[in-house]
C-alpha cells in the first residue's frame, strides 16, 4: 500500500478573482438594511459619537458577523478579514451609503491601505471597554449577590434589541406574549469570575424568551454567584416594558427559580398598569409542608398524565393519548409566606408524581437515606416510592393542560441556551471585566435574534426549527465570485447550486417587508 500524502497540493492563486466563502451572509445585510439598522444604532448607541476611527455601526456589524459566521472569540475576526470578496462587498456598500465630504474621506482611507472592512481585535477590545462601569465595581462586597448598574452604552444595546423586536412585530404581529424566564450558567476560567451553584466559576445571565415570536426580549448579565431567582420580579417588569404596544395578553412560565412570592403576587394582583393580571405556571419548591399535603391526597384523586401523539392513518392524522407513567393531583396547600393575611393572593398547587421502579433496601433508615442521596424530591406512598414535582398557577385550566403547557418551556429554553453557548459566541467570554462580558453577551443576543427574524419572516416554516449550524452549512457558507460592473456588484455561485433559488426568493421577501414605522426611521 502506497505511503505518504494524497496526490494533491495547495498553491496560492496567481490572479485575484475576488471570491468569498460567505455569500449567504449578505441576506442578513439585506435584512439589516430593511429594518434600517444603521439608523437604529445611530439613535440609540453613541459610544463612538464624535470620535475618530471606527464607528458604532462598524463595530456592531463586525461582532454580529462574527456570531453569524461561526466565530468564537475576538481573534477570529482575522479569518473574516481574509475574505477578499466580502471585503469588496462591504467596502462598496459602505461607500454607497456615504455622500459629500464623508465619501471623499472614506475613499481616502481605503486608498491609504485600509484593506480590511473589520476593526482589528485590539480595536474591538478597546471598544468593548467602553461598556464597563468601573464606578459600580467599587460597590461590590465579598460573598454577596451584586448586579452592577448598566451604563448608558449597555442600555443602548438593550434599546437596539427592542427596536429590532418592533420590526419583527410589525411584520409578524402577535397579540399574546408567553414569556419564558430561565437562567443559564456560562463557564469561565477568568480570575474575576465567581463560583456558581454548579461548583464551577462562571456567569449566570437571566433571559426572558418570547415563545410565540422565538425572540429573546430581555437579558440581564449576572455573576455566577447570583441566584437565578434573585430580583426576578424586577427583570420581569423590564421585560414587560420591552414588549411592543399592540401586545394585549401576557403569560409567564418559569422553573422553580421563579418561585418568588413577590413575583407571584405582582402577577396575581394585577400590579402592572398595562397588562393587569398576568397568568402564570411556575415550578414550586417541594418542602416538608408540601409533602404533608401530598400524603393527605386520596388515591382516587390522582389523575394520569397522558402524552398526545399524532399518527397518520390512511392519509388522515389521528391523535392518540399515551400514558406517561406520571400522575397529577390538586393539593389543599397554603405556604406560610402567604397565610398571614386573608387578603393575600390565592394560588392553585399541583403535585406530579412518577413511580420509581428501582428496588428498595429494607430498613427503617431507608426513608432518611433516600431524602439525602436522591437528587430530586421523593415520597413513599402505598409502599411505592415516587419522584415528586410541584407547579403553582393562578390559571383556571384543567390540571393536565397546565402541566403540558408549562413543560413547553423546558425544551425550548434549554435549546436556546445551548445555541447561545455552542453555536454563537456566548460560550466564550472575552474578558475578566464584567461590563465587557455583558456587552459581548448582549451583542450575541442581538445576533441570535437577527437569525430568528430571518427564520421566522424570511426563510419560512421549513427553516424555523433549524439550528444555526444547519443555517451556516446550507445558506451562509456558500462560495461565490464577486464581480464589479460600474456601480453594480454581481455575485456568482456555482452552476446548479441548490440554494441559489432560495437566495433569490429570500431577497424578494426581504424587499416586501415593512420598515416605515421602525424607531429611528
Amino acid at each position: 500500500m502506497a505511503q505518504g500524502v494524497l496526490p494533491f497540493k495547495y498553491e496560492e492563486e496567481k490572479k485575484d478573482f475576488c471570491t468569498t466563502a460567505l455569500c449567504g451572509s449578505l441576506l442578513y445585510l439585506d435584512l439589516l438594511q430593511k429594518m434600517r439598522f444603521f439608523r437604529i444604532v445611530r439613535d440609540n448607541l453613541r459610544a463612538k459619537a464624535g470620535k475618530q476611527g471606527w464607528s458604532d455601526l462598524q463595530f456592531l456589524l463586525c461582532l454580529i458577523w462574527l456570531n453569524l459566521c461561526g466565530g468564537e472569540c475576538v481573534d477570529d475576526v482575522r479569518h473574516m478579514a481574509g475574505d477578499d470578496g466580502l471585503m469588496l462587498i462591504l467596502r462598496h456598500l459602505e461607500l454607497r451609503s456615504c455622500f459629500g465630504r464623508r465619501r471623499q474621506k472614506m475613499k481616502h482611507q481605503w486608498r491609504n491601505g485600509k484593506r480590511s472592512p473589520f476593526p482589528s481585535p485590539s480595536a474591538i477590545f478597546r471598544y468593548l471597554l467602553l461598556f464597563h462601569n468601573a464606578e459600580e465595581e467599587k460597590l461590590r462586597e465579598p460573598h454577596t449577590a451584586f448586579i452592577p448598574e448598566s451604563n448608558e452604552y449597555l442600555l443602548g444595546l438593550v434599546a437596539i434589541n427592542k427596536a429590532m423586536l418592533e420590526f419583527l412585530q410589525m411584520n409578524n404581529p402577535q397579540h399574546i406574549a408567553t414569556i419564558d424566564m430561565d437562567a443559564t450558567v456560562v463557564e469561565s476560567n477568568k480570575e474575576e469570575a465567581l463560583y456558581s451553584y454548579k461548583k464551577f466559576k462562571g456567569y449566570q445571565p437571566l433571559n426572558s424568551w418570547w415563545f410565540e415570536q422565538d425572540y429573546a426580549v430581555y437579558t440581564e448579565f449576572r455573576d455566577g454567584n447570583v441566584p437565578a431567582g434573585f430580583e426576578q420580579k424586577r427583570v420581569f417588569i423590564k421585560t414587560l416594558d420591552c414588549l411592543p404596544e399592540d401586545v394585549d395578553k401576557v403569560y409567564l412560565r418559569s422553573d422553580t427559580a421563579g418561585y418568588q412570592h413577590d413575583l407571584l403576587k405582582y402577577c396575581e394582583m394585577g400590579e402592572n398598569k398595562r397588562f393587569g393580571r398576568v397568568e402564570f405556571a411556575i415550578g414550586c419548591d417541594v418542602v416538608e409542608d408540601f409533602k404533608k399535603a401530598v400524603y393527605e391526597v386520596e388515591e382516587s384523586d390522582w389523575h394520569p398524565v397522558y402524552k398526545e401523539l399524532e399518527i397518520r392513518v390512511n392519509g388522515k392524522v389521528e391523535v392518540k393519548r399515551l400514558e406517561t407513567g406520571q400522575e397529577w393531583a390538586e393539593l389543599c396547600y397554603v405556604p406560610q409566606e402567604i397565610s398571614r393575611s386573608k387578603k393575600g393572593p390565592d394560588y392553585r398547587y399541583l403535585a406530579i408524581r412518577e413511580v420509581m421502579y428501582e428496588r428498595e433496601l429494607p430498613g427503617d433508615e431507608m426513608e432518611a437515606l433516600c431524602q439525602q442521596i436522591l437528587p430530586f424530591p421523593n415520597v413513599k406512598l402505598n409502599n411505592k416510592r415516587y419522584k415528586l414535582f410541584g407547579v403553582v398557577t393562578n390559571m383556571d385550566w384543567d390540571g393536565e393542560s397546565i402541566i403540558h403547557w408549562h413543560r413547553k418551556r423546558c425544551g425550548n429554553s434549554e435549546h436556546v441556551h445551548s445555541e447561545m453557548k455552542e453555536e454563537f459566541c456566548g460560550g466564550q467570554l472575552p474578558s475578566g471585566k464584567f461590563g465587557v462580558n455583558a456587552a459581548w453577551w448582549l451583542i450575541m443576543l442581538i445576533s441570535l435574534n437577527l437569525n430568528s427574524i430571518m427564520k421566522n419572516i424570511v426563510l419560512g416554516k421549513v427553516w424555523k426549527k433549524r439550528r444555526m449550524k444547519s443555517i451556516r452549512f446550507s445558506i451562509i457558507n456558500i462560495a461565490g465570485r464577486v464581480i464589479k460592473k460600474g456601480k453594480e456588484l454581481i455575485i456568482r455561485v456555482s452552476k446548479g447550486h441548490p440554494c441559489l433559488d432560495l437566495l433569490i426568493s429570500s431577497r424578494k421577501r426581504i424587499a416586501s417587508l415593512c420598515s416605515c414605522c421602525v424607531p429611528g426611521g
